[in-house]
């Protein structure tokens, strides 16, 4: 039987992980002949055309606009576009978040009478929702940096504990992130199930690579929790080797800024490519021969799964999600880089960087040794290491948990 879905998501669904994995369940369940509805927040003079619904199946909460005077807040404190950060805001602020977004939930539901709600990260929003909403079954996908809001601004946990835990199911992205909601939340394995990510095989798929030079691609913000000047330090120890650096994505202000002084300094030629589609993105990645995701807090990073996809190595720190999802590639195909503890949530204490860099710059120095013999996996080889990782696939775990929730 069609459902009627009202998704949920507090920030931009154009941008990040969690806006590409909204924008693929709206594809999917359409294509099931579900009946969907996005509410959302945007910038005011920025508002996205998505290709997944019609503009009037949706409905926004406008920041630095007529409804909240203040950017977006972001769920990571950088993001790839203007952004205020959670643990900043003024009491002012969150009463008027609290309040805008209330409204325009209450404003969804009344129109659109969902089934179902399906909303995005174990915050502030969801506890809202869940609020005012008591008596609409309601699954929840988490994307980490939920958790890492959770850890930070210790403030706001009472506005948003209790409620989380009414949710009916949690979706979870890996083994270690549904340990850590259990832990953070209190919340009992039985109502968690670990659906994983994926990606677009249509638009990620593999492509031959040329012999040199040896092109290096990182994605995504340009921040420092995501290890991007700790990348282009580490590069001062490859100035030998023929190599180019590719940088794909954005951000702004300081952290920024200087990740591009960095990159000056390097003697290694460096792109920086700015915010790309998917498509664009894609074409990248078919003529990289190294993904590097040198991040030190991450989920289930997607962009592994579509850097195989299109025929890269990788090397990526060992974080629990990024183990998890390649532990059994083959060691000439993905190299780990061991992290200390560190001293923030994102971020390693001083005495370590040196040795940090150097680990990073021997990765990468392996990895284009046998990049110069063996361009590239097989376009065979790249199709069975992701078969089981594709949208399709996560689709079709969050449709049992709505059946399970609906049955209730």
């Amino acid at each position: 039987m069609p459902l009627k879905i009202l998704h949920i998501l507090s920030q931009r669904p154009d941008a990040t992980g969690s806006g590409f994995f909204v924008q693929n369940m709206l594809r999917l369940s359409a294509a099931k002949g579900h009946e969907n509805y996005l509410m959302c927040g945007v910038p005011a003079g920025d508002i996205p055309v998505l290709d997944c619904i019609d503009r009037d199946r949706c409905r926004f909460v406008l920041f630095d606009g007529p409804d909240l005077a203040f950017p977006i807040p972001g769920m990571s404190d950088v993001m790839p576009y203007p952004s205020s950060v959670f643990g900043e805001l003024t009491e002012e602020q969150l009463l008027a978040y609290q309040q805008v977004f209330t409204e325009t939930i209450q404003q969804a539901a009344k129109e659109f009478s969902p089934d179902i709600i399906h909303s995005h990260h174990l915050w502030l929003v969801t506890a809202i929702t869940r609020r005012i909403l008591p008596d609409i079954p309601m699954v929840t996908s988490c994307h980490s940096t939920d958790l890492r809001q959770f850890i930070e601004c210790k403030h706001l946990r009472p506005q948003v504990y209790e409620d989380c835990r009414k949710i009916e199911r949690i979706l979870a992205l890996s083994k270690d992130q549904s340990q850590m909601i259990q832990s953070l939340y209190q919340i009992d394995s039985h109502r968690i199930d670990i659906v994983g990510a994926g990606f677009n095989r249509e638009i990620f798929n593999w492509g031959p690579k040329e012999a040199l030079p040896i092109h290096l691609l990182y994605a995504g913000k340009l921040s420092f929790a995501k290890g991007v000047d700790w990348l282009l330090r580490a590069c001062r120890q490859v100035a030998g080797l023929p190599v180019q650096l590719h940088l794909a994505g954005s951000g702004g202000g300081h952290e920024a800024e200087v990740c591009r002084a960095l990159a000056e300094e390097l003697a290694i030629p460096v792109t920086f490519h700015g915010k790309l589609s998917q498509p664009q993105l894609a074409a990248l990645m078919r003529t990289a021969h190294i993904f590097i995701l040198p991040s030190f807090y991450e989920g289930l990073p997607l962009v592994l799964f579509e850097a195989l996809a299109s025929g890269c190595r990788i090397i990526t720190t060992k974080l629990p999600g990024s183990h998890e999802l390649l532990k059994n590639v083959r060691h000439d195909l993905v190299q780990f880089v061991n992290l200390p503890p560190l001293q923030a949530v994102d971020r390693p204490a001083p005495e370590d960087w040196q040795s940090l860099e150097a680990q990073l710059a021997e990765a990468v120095r392996h990895m284009v040794d046998l990049a110069l013999k063996t361009p590239a996996p097989t376009a065979s080889e790249a199709c069975e290491l992701t078969t089981s990782h594709t949208w399709e696939r996560v689709f079709s775990r969050v449709m049992t948990n709505y059946r399970q929730v609906l049955r209730a």
